[in-house]
């Protein structure tokens, strides 16, 4: 199944570039995020508690960044295993000046194995675009906070 989609901060590209590649941030901003540990180089454990229809489920899996150029894009693989089956993903995430603020855009495919699959890509990719979303509005209010605290740095100094 494939995603697809962009989204809008209000912030510079270098500040939505560093609370993607934030571990403390990433964790804050995944829905149901209950573990996030790094475990190497741009690889982390995690275990997320999902609670969306048939999917619902606490799942274990691994995050990488691979292939990063600073400031544009990286992609992200991601696998996790629940009692309703496995996920794999593999998505790219570009960042792009957009007036004041950066825009997000990214693509991916997800593959799911077990109860999942047989869910349909229907069922599947509303979640999907439902936790997406949420992640998309969390991190919104990271970066926000992120900015707020380098302004209040700059004042202080």
């Amino acid at each position: 199944m494939e995603v697809s989609g962009d989204h809008k901060f209000e912030a510079p590209r270098t500040a939505v570039w560093a609370a993607l590649l934030d571990p403390a941030a990433l964790k804050a901003s995944m829905p149901g995020c209950e573990k996030f540990e790094e475990v190497g180089t741009n690889s982390y454990d995690l275990t997320i508690r999902i609670g969306i229809a048939a999917i619902k489920g606490t799942y274990t899996g691994n995050v990488q960044v691979v292939e990063p150029v600073e400031n544009e894009s990286y992609r992200l693989v991601v696998s996790g295993t629940g009692k309703p089956g496995r996920v794999q993903g593999d998505a790219k995430l570009m960042l792009s000046d957009e007036g004041e603020g950066t825009r997000v855009t990214y693509t991916g495919e997800v593959k799911a194995q077990g109860a999942i699959s047989r869910l349909g890509s229907r069922l599947l990719g509303g979640a999907a675009r439902l936790m997406i979303g949420q992640f998309m509005k969390a991190m919104e209010e990271q970066v926000a906070r992120r900015e707020e605290a380098q302004d209040a740095k700059e004042k202080g100094a």
